[in-house]
């Protein structure tokens, strides 16, 4: 006040007693109804004394649970054929490895499995905070293959750098997905949610890290031709060990890129006991390199993996090991690791808050082993195109064009399968306690 004081005198004739006095009782009002200032006021004059800095204590932050979710249809019509238990999904390892195998061409679904539901919880310790998930889909695989029914996704908790239960694998980089509404995903991309214990020595709030983990193990074998033989009905898998898989993310606000690897151990025995012993292992192996790249409003998502006996980490790929041959009488065969080659590459564009595009490629290789059967999988290409709206966040919308072409190992057949689809996508999430 003093500060005002001395310039008004200077500039302007002396006010009235009764005039300062009016002004004295209305200031307090006339501060308590006027809008704050856009502007710093201006410093007080050497001569004022100094005001009491403010404390600001800020609340901290108190148990949170995060209830979130979306339900989702799906219809289309598909030009082609596939396995009926995976009629609403691309995957190129579903398609006919002969002419018409699955009847006639041309069929129409629809279906709600992509629907899902998840709860998050966020709890402060004095280890720091405690993270946990569980996240459910209705989408059948297993036993249940064609089936809308729950499906566990994600149970994972999480203090500081210890993670334990299932969730994504280290060898996977899930930001590789395309903004598409196809289910399945790229053919050619590493997707595999896995019983883990995780370790995460080094994270920063950017987004990179490392993190190395001890993953459960398994694999599928092919034996073709020779799984009628009686030496290979007392062959059992084992895994002495557990699948060790790594990644180091390195983040910035253009985007990120992941190296990630993974060894395993895969050992078969023969319990039999006949002269003949099939008994073996074989070690597999795999890399990973991925990331998006920000273009202004749009991102730019790529992936390239290349590996042997990894192919039950990959999103759409048959066996890891294939039966060979050998010229000793008391081991006449023996596994080999297939190796796999996979690539992915996909734009999605934001034209405006509302409307969204993506496009793009996805290729799977299998070195098929020569005592592997004429029509086995040996190659597989995905594609899509769409453009999808949002007229409000928590609803999505539009049609979706989309490609699958399977090629056998060496019977010279391949097939084409051609879809549209469209689907509607409203979401919810909710947020209780926090501060």
């Amino acid at each position: 006040m003093r500060y005002a004081m001395h310039h008004e005198e200077r500039g302007r004739p002396r006010a009235s007693p009764w005039l300062l006095a009016a002004a004295l009782l209305l200031a307090p009002l006339a501060r308590a109804q006027s809008p704050a200032p856009t502007q710093q006021p201006p410093p007080p004059s050497e001569t004022s004394a100094p005001e009491p800095a403010e404390t600001s204590k800020e609340e901290p932050e108190g148990p949170k649970v995060e209830v979130y979710g979306f339900a989702m249809l799906d219809l289309g019509y598909d030009f082609g054929q596939n396995d009926p238990a995976w009629y609403d999904v691309v995957r190129p390892t579903k398609l006919p490895s002969f002419e018409n195998e699955f009847g006639t061409d041309g069929r129409y679904y629809a279906g709600v499995r992509q629907s899902r539901f998840g709860v998050k919880t966020y709890l402060p310790t004095g280890l720091g905070e405690l993270k946990t998930i569980f996240e459910f889909e209705l989408f059948g695989v297993g036993v249940d293959a064609g089936q809308t029914t729950f499906r566990l996704r994600h149970a994972w908790g999480e203090l500081g750098p210890i993670g334990a239960g299932q969730t994504w694998s280290p060898f996977m980089d899930p930001d590789v997905f395309p903004n598409s509404i196809e289910y399945w995903g790229p053919t050619g991309m590493v997707f595999f949610r896995n019983v883990q214990l995780r370790i995460t020595p080094w994270q920063t709030e950017s987004g990179s890290r490392f993190a190395i983990a001890f993953e459960k193990p398994g694999s599928s074998q092919d034996l073709t031709n020779y799984a009628d033989r009686l030496e290979l009905s007392d062959v059992s898998a084992r895994f002495p060990a557990p699948d060790i898989s790594g990644q180091l993310r390195l983040a910035s606000g253009m985007g990120h890129v992941q190296l990630a690897g993974i060894l395993r151990r895969i050992n078969w025995d023969d319990r039999g006991t006949d002269p003949v012993d099939l008994t073996g292992g074989t070690w597999g192996w795999g890399v990973n390199l991925s990331g998006n790249l920000k273009v202004a409003q749009h991102v730019l998502r790529l992936q390239g993996v290349y590996g042997k006996a990894i192919e039950n980490y990959m999103n759409d790929a048959p066996v890891d090991v294939a039966v060979e041959p050998q010229a000793d009488p008391l081991k006449p065969l023996t596994g080999e690791p297939i190796p796999v080659l996979g690539l992915v590459a996909f734009l999605d564009l934001a034209w405006t808050k509302q409307v969204s595009s993506s496009i793009g490629y996805s290729y799977i290789n299998m070195e098929n082993t020569d005592s592997q059967a004429p029509d086995s999988f040996h190659r597989g290409h995905y594609a899509l195109a769409n453009i999808l709206f949002s007229p409000v966040p928590s609803v999505m919308l539009g049609p979706e064009l989309q490609w699958g072409r399977r090629q056998n190992f060496r019977d010279g057949f391949s097939v084409d399968d051609w879809r549209i689809q469209f689907s509607a996508k409203y979401s919810f999430k909710t947020t209780i306690g926090g501060k």
